[in-house]
């Protein structure tokens, strides 16, 4: 029978044809970007009111503990110049003004795992403070062989002796082992060049070199905070010790950060094609959508307030053998014991972790937060974000906080009230319509977050998330 012997049979009206008088029932536009961004729904939220939010910490220094504290803004690192007393040939030197020009000298340098610091045999000609990372000494062994001496980690520092000089007509010491990567590295290096240029500018370190005395112990707590005396357990009229409280002399300000764009609809699109949803509305449903989802990468990423920048460099910690393991989720608690509130992290190092856990026979339950169910280890959830980056060689890294303004913990900055305000802390301006008929808004959303004390953030650094570990 042909085409033709069939529609000449039809008994009725086809579905092709009466789709023509149907309404089409229609989605909202769909966007694939869009993810759950825990961390801007989890973390809490402070109004920075004038743009910046000042954090006043007590001083912190501890000096006489062998090794050297830095302080970092972002990813920029600096040395506390009285930090400097932990080389022993500055050990007793108190020049703050001098100190402070040594402490200028170092230059900030990144090395990765398997990149040589010094060589063995090579003049000592610098000095290097380890700022961060894990890094190998390495010699003749008993035999004969290269063999792992020691390893340096952050706060250890190595050629101090270049501090010293040469005197004339001696030969310069020599590096008498090879210092080599194990992670990701930060240092701070100092040439002895640039030491001797300050030296020469400087009688009082200049005496002090000759005498090269020891340093009194800075009295301090456990977290470096320089110490409140008190009085406790007395009797009598016991003469009480007099104290007061040292704050940083340069607190860090957060100023907010923006992202922004410029949304354009053509007003024939907004006067004609209406119904049944609001072409305005759904591309600026569409664009808020974008610039939350870059606010939080930002949040996490950026190199001046990112908590992956934030972290101290005491907070970081690295794991055991390469896959995230219960032990290192472990010790990741054990550097935010207090109140710890979630852990963040890439998808796929929870699923790395999952396996590690189902290899040992280990099954931790998750919880329901806010309806939602999210895995969990030792009752603290850990929630995704696929904003924290996967190196190219599979490896990414798992945070660890604390949250609130009374917990001392992280909190998100923003500023509500803005003129034009759509959502809090995002505004959504009229700009007008140019001569192509073409309709304008300025969306711009204002944050940036804050780690209050040090130990509010954790992270667990070089966490490999490849298939092939112990779950495998």
């Amino acid at each position: 029978m042909t085409e033709q012997q069939e529609r000449q049979q039809q008994m009725s009206l086809g579905t092709a044809a009466a789709r023509n008088l149907a309404t089409t029932t229609k989605s909202v536009p769909q966007m694939q970007g869009i993810t759950s961004r825990w961390l801007l729904k989890l973390l809490p939220w402070v109004q920075a009111s004038g743009g910046a939010y000042r954090v006043n910490r007590r001083l912190t220094y501890t000096l006489g503990d062998g090794r050297v504290t830095f302080v970092t803004t972002g990813a920029d690192v600096r040395v506390i110049p009285r930090e400097l007393g932990e080389l022993p040939p500055l050990r007793g030197y108190d020049d703050d003004l001098t100190l402070d020009a040594i402490a200028g000298r170092f230059t900030q340098q990144e090395y990765e795992p398997g990149d040589v610091i010094v060589e063995r045999g090579r003049p000592v000609d610098r000095v290097i403070l380890v700022a961060h990372g894990k890094l190998n000494r390495i010699g003749a062994g008993e035999f004969g062989a290269d063999a792992v001496l020691g390893t340096l980690a952050n706060g250890d520092f190595f050629g101090e002796q270049a501090l010293l000089g040469t005197e004339e007509g001696a030969e310069r010491e020599e590096w008498e082992y090879t210092v080599k990567a194990v992670t990701a590295c930060t240092i701070l290096s100092m040439s002895d060049t640039d030491f001797q240029e300050t030296l020469g500018q400087s009688a009082s370190l200049q005496a002090h070199l000759d005498e090269y005395r020891a340093s009194p112990r800075q009295e301090h707590n456990e977290y470096g905070e320089a110490a409140i005396e008190l009085a406790a357990g007395h009797e009598g009229e016991h003469v009480l010790p007099g104290t007061f409280v040292d704050y940083e002399a340069a607190p860090r300000e957060y100023e907010l950060s923006v992202a922004q764009t410029v949304l354009r609809v053509h007003s024939r699109v907004a006067d004609l094609y209406n119904e049944p949803m609001d072409q305005v509305e759904q591309q600026l449903r569409l664009t808020i959508e974008a610039l939350r989802e870059r606010q939080e990468n930002e949040l996490i990423n950026n190199r001046d307030f990112g908590l992956l920048h934030n972290a101290d460099l005491s907070q970081r910690i690295h794991t055991r053998g390469g896959p995230p393991t219960p032990d290192d989720m472990d010790d990741l608690l054990a550097l935010v014991w207090k109140e710890p509130a979630f852990f963040l992290a890439h998808p796929k190092a929870i699923a790395a972790f999952g396996r590690e856990c189902s290899a040992r026979g280990v099954y931790p339950e998750g919880i329901d937060v806010g309806g939602h169910r999210v895995p969990a280890w030792r009752g603290v959830p850990i929630f995704p974000c696929n904003k924290i980056p996967v190196s190219r060689t599979k490896t990414s890294s798992i945070l660890l906080m604390r949250t609130g303004e009374q917990a001392q913990g992280v909190i998100g900055l923003h500023q509500v009230g803005l003129p034009d305000e759509y959502q809090p802390g995002l505004s959504v301006r009229f700009m007008g319509i140019d001569e192509k008929a073409l309709i304008s808004y300025l969306v711009s959303a204002y944050y940036s977050a804050a780690v209050l004390v040090p130990d509010a953030l954790g992270m667990l650094e070089s966490v490999e998330i490849a298939h092939g570990g112990a779950g495998e």
